[in-house]
């Protein structure tokens, strides 16, 4: 690396601290949204607005009528011409950032002539014909069980449907296709070859026919949950046969022990695998080696456990003996994150005037400084509270915070190393940098098939995993 390469560079203080700066920015906002979150993901996405009602806006003229409700459709009169079709799209289009989208009709007057149906039309779709007889659109009709895809002549697909039954549509992103349902079975899928987002529609097209439309309020009559649960684990066989060597798997999850400093479960998992696991040999990744990984490890440990255990006092007297020069600087961002975990953990002890005192003497400092301001009110907010671990900031009193500013401390440690030729790789074991590669390549594809289908979430994954 040349000089000039070298001076554009962040130091690696300002480098670490932006991050786990970034990361507590991130993990505030994502918690205020959803408390009963324990971690917040740097790739926490939004949820997106699902279909609720029916669209009253546009319309399909005077051939239908939708409820007061919005959620039911009805074809008071006489159709005269094929045109004349009552049609109503949902007031938005499916989310597309998931598995599975699902909506149901239960018909309740299948009319003179039980022209009814349901399907996906795109939002230049004509209110005035079927589902399925325009280009774009898909259409399962009860008349005579047949299926539209964009033109008038349809393919033998499943049994007709009348008063009484329950019709459902639905999407599968992983698959890329449409599905139906009656009466709580599949009746069918179709490839969806529309990349654009899709708006569930219903169709009625004889005199008296009614149906209800079910987006998800009340339970549906098919069993979602169940078909999510089967398509996922068609999935898991797929994955479950990629072969990884073991001595690979094992010197992924031995790193990310020697990572955070985890000296202890390190000796019982290197014990562990003796019997079972061949000699690791593992290449240097980008000048990381595992003599870079080992660096420090038992000074690690004790700063993590001194952190984790509330120690804040006694953290600053370890990092001043051991490595000076990380808290030279008491206006740097680790000493900003131990001075907030200092206040957070007289607070969590009920010291109130003390944590008063001490934010008073330790905040002050970095009041000008950008980037702080909105964290110390969140510090400070807690003594608003009767009980703050149940306010909006309550997430401050979580462990998850002890390991932030942990992981924080610990990153500072390793970029002490002398050998270290890159600070980037002090914040993340090599077990995250591939979950990390592993959720870009899912948010690539997804954006390769229109934004279609769902990112890679470990936080899902994890939760699926567990057994009641």
């Amino acid at each position: 690396m040349s000089e000039a390469t070298s001076q554009s560079q962040p130091p690696a203080k300002d480098l670490i601290g932006s991050y786990f700066l970034d990361l507590w920015c991130h993990t505030s906002k994502t918690l205020a949204v959803k408390p009963e979150t324990k971690y917040a993901s740097e790739f926490e996405e939004e949820e997106e607005e699902s279909p609720t009602e029916l669209d009253t806006v546009n319309s399909s003229g005077g051939f239908s009528v939708v409820g007061p409700d919005k959620l039911s459709l009805l074809y008071p009169s006489v159709n005269l011409h094929g045109h004349d079709v009552g049609v109503a799209q949902a007031n938005r289009a499916a989310p597309m950032k998931r598995l599975l989208y699902y909506f149901e009709i239960h018909v309740k007057n299948a009319g003179s002539k039980g022209q009814i149906a349901i399907g996906f039309t795109t939002s230049a779709f004509r209110l005035r014909r079927q589902p399925g007889w325009e280009a774009n659109s898909y259409g399962y009709h009860g008349d005579d069980g047949m299926l539209y895809r964009g033109h008038g002549k349809g393919d033998t697909f499943g049994p007709t449907y009348t008063t009484g039954d329950t019709v459902g549509g639905g999407i599968n992103y992983a698959t890329q296709e449409f599905f139906f349902t009656k009466n709580g079975v599949v009746v069918g899928s179709v490839y969806k070859d529309v990349k654009g987002p899709v708006i569930p529609t219903v169709a009625v097209h004889s005199q008296n026919e009614e149906v209800t439309v079910n987006f998800g309020k009340d339970p549906f009559v098919f069993d979602l949950k169940a078909y999510e649960a089967e398509q996922r684990a068609k999935q898991q066989i797929k994955i479950d046969n990629i072969t990884i060597p073991q001595d690979a798997s094992y010197g992924i999850v031995r790193s990310y022990l020697q990572h955070y400093g985890y000296e202890e479960t390190l000796k019982l998992f290197d014990i562990a695998g003796q019997s079972t696991v061949p000699p690791i040999s593992l290449v240097p990744e980008y000048g990381f080696s595992e003599e870079d990984s080992m660096y420090a490890l038992n000074q690690r440990r004790t700063l993590r456990q001194l952190i984790k255990s509330g120690k804040i006092d006694e953290t600053f007297s370890t990092l001043r003996k051991w490595y000076p020069q990380t808290v030279e600087d008491d206006t740097s961002t680790i000493c900003f994150l131990l001075h907030c975990q200092k206040f957070i953990e007289l607070v969590r002890d009920g010291k109130l005037e003390e944590a008063i005192m001490y934010g008073r003497s330790e905040f002050e400092k970095f009041k000008k400084l950008s980037g702080f301001d909105d964290l110390v009110k969140d510090c400070a907010a807690l003594l608003a509270y009767e009980q703050p671990s149940k306010s909006s900031v309550g997430y401050l009193l979580q462990e998850s915070q002890r390991e932030l500013v942990a992981d924080a401390v610990n990153a500072m440690v390793l970029s002490t190393n002398p050998k270290l030729k890159d600070a980037s790789l002090c914040m993340h074991s090599c077990l995250e940098r591939l979950i990390r590669q592993v959720t870009a390549c899912f948010l690539e594809k997804r954006s390769l098939n229109g934004d279609q289908g769902e990112a890679f979430q470990l936080s899902r994954i994890l939760k699926s995993g567990k057994k009641g």
